[in-house]
């Protein structure tokens, strides 16, 4: 873990104690990753992809959606103000 650090610039220091390695939080979360799209199968996918898109509005206030429904599929786009909400909401409803 020493050679991590040390290899590290003096103006960075996010070095995980527990497993040596670190990471940019910007690498990882796109800051205008805001649009969560979902695709759905099934009889009910029209009726899954309203109660999801409902959730989302209910929960976060600038919430925006677009569908499109087939036979049997679904295509929903939610559009989130920013991307700590749709991760939010992805983390909260497991998609």
């Amino acid at each position: 873990m020493k050679n991590i650090q040390q290899a590290q610039s003096a103006l960075v220091n996010d070095t995980c104690t527990d497993c040596g390695s670190f990471v940019d939080v910007g690498a990882v979360i796109d800051e205008f990753d805001t649009v969560l799209e979902l695709e759905l199968n099934g009889d009910n996918c029209q009726q899954l992809a309203n109660d999801v898109i409902a959730k989302a509005q209910s929960r976060f206030d600038a919430v925006t959606a677009e569908s499109e429904f087939a036979a049997d599929s679904a295509k929903v786009n939610i559009t989130f103000s920013c991307s700590a909400e749709k991760m939010i909401f992805q983390l909260e409803n497991g998609l």
